[in-house]
């Protein structure tokens, strides 16, 4: 009964390491129902297996009973495929097995005392989860968005551990001697392997930060050198406007002299027009989110992209203003660049941004071609360094909670975001 325990109670763990390293598509509750639902199965057919092959039939074969479903859960429920779901799974695995090892040692330390075992398994299964949601966690779920290539090779690692730990060593559910000395030294080996791959996702993630202020800060010198370049040529032809403006008016007294009222009205209407020409437009009242607005519209516009604009914000945003910028300005140059693929006559982008009370962003652009999307609904870069703009957008919406869709109907693509 005793080995028996410790199966049910490592399946009800493995099921809540799974929940902590899972970055699901779907709402919490359906989340956590999928995972508690899925841990009450498996614990049943657990117990059933065992009263009816009896113990080392169940022993044999639990590590299939209780990992197959894992892997089950996280492909119907993980954003992430291919060797970063693998890696979920064996982190899941590892630290499941970690609480295993050590509470099977200091049961056998013990003389097999029971409530040795239950206490173990309470008190290391509460350290090794306080630890994952204090410190691992997000550190890893942002990794998994930021990494995207070498995943194959920390898979190996952790692949060769789970095999030797499952199969090659006898009695990895149960408690024997075996199972009780041996396998907790190789799993001590694993946590310094783990401890290296937070040190290089610790680097990973600072690394991610650096790139996020540099572009944070070539963005504003962007805008601001382009505000500035703006006034300047305001105040260049203001200047040249108020030399010619004696001319002007001499030109205008002598049309009202001959009483031709049309002409003189003409005549002023086109030199009022001239001004309004050089009046520096304000898109918006956050001042970050109007520069990145006056780099990017008249960057489109200049590329002769038609722009519609819907826009209304406060001075106080729900989010730092210069997050917001970045996605921002990741929006709009897709936009751009995807029209820059369309006849001339075919150029649009239509963006709506506002504050009611939510804030919401909308960008909108043709899109002739069909773009694919992957299993977490975002767009397949089809060319190899594209597609940093998602991620970056993704990552934003990851980390304050907002909702995030693209899309592609009636031949436009779009981009919805609400925060």
């Amino acid at each position: 009964m005793v080995e028996l325990f410790a199966m049910e109670y490592m399946t009800a763990l493995g099921m809540t390491m799974v929940l902590l390293f899972l970055d699901s598509r779907y709402s919490p509750r359906r989340t956590i129902g999928a995972v508690c639902g899925t841990m009450v199965l498996v614990m049943a057919a657990v117990a059933a297996i065992y009263q009816a092959a009896g113990l080392e039939t169940t022993l044999r074969i639990y590590s299939l009973i209780a990992h197959l479903p894992s892997l089950l859960l996280l492909l119907a429920l993980s954003r992430f495929r291919g060797w970063r779901l693998v890696f979920q799974l064996l982190s899941a695995i590892l630290f499941c097995v970690l609480v295993q090892h050590g509470a099977g040692l200091l049961y056998y330390l013990s003389g097999s005392r029971f409530w040795v075992l239950v206490l173990s398994y309470a008190v290391l299964s509460a350290a090794v989860v306080w630890f994952l949601v204090r410190f691992l966690r997000p550190l890893f779920l942002q990794t998994l968005l930021e990494l995207r290539r070498g995943w194959w090779l920390i898979c190996l690692v952790m692949v060769v551990y789970y095999v030797t730990v499952i199969y090659l060593i006898p009695g990895y559910a149960g408690l024997t001697q075996s199972s009780t000395i041996t396998k907790p030294a190789v799993s001590l080996l694993m946590v310094g392997f783990y401890c290296v791959l937070m040190f290089l996702f610790s680097s990973i993630h600072k690394e991610a930060e650096v790139r996020h202020s540099a572009q944070l800060s070539t963005l504003q010198l962007a805008a601001l050198q382009s505000r500035m370049e703006a006034v300047k040529a305001a105040e260049d032809t203001i200047r040249t406007e108020r030399h010619d403006l004696r001319h002007r008016l001499q030109a205008a007294a002598e049309l009202v002299s001959r009483r031709d009222r049309e002409a003189a009205l003409a005549f002023l209407d086109a030199a009022q027009a001239r001004l309004d020409e050089q009046v520096v437009t304000r898109w918006c009242r956050p001042p970050v989110l109007d520069a990145v607005f006056s780099v990017y519209l008249n960057q489109a516009k200049n590329q002769g992209i038609a722009v519609e604009t819907k826009l209304s914000l406060p001075d106080v945003l729900p989010a730092d203003e210069g997050e917001l910028a970045i996605v921002l300005a990741n929006a709009l140059e897709n936009a751009i660049h995807a029209n820059l693929e369309l006849p001339q006559d075919a150029r649009q982008i239509r963006c709506k941004m506002l504050a009611t009370p939510s804030l919401m962003l909308e960008i909108s652009n043709p899109c002739t071609g069909s773009v694919s999307f992957d299993s977490s609904g975002l767009p397949v870069a089809q060319r190899e360094g594209h597609g940093l703009g998602v991620q970056s957008i993704s990552a934003f919406c990851r980390k304050h909670g907002a909702v995030c869709q693209f899309d592609q109907t009636d031949g436009w693509f779009r981009l919805r975001l609400v925060l």
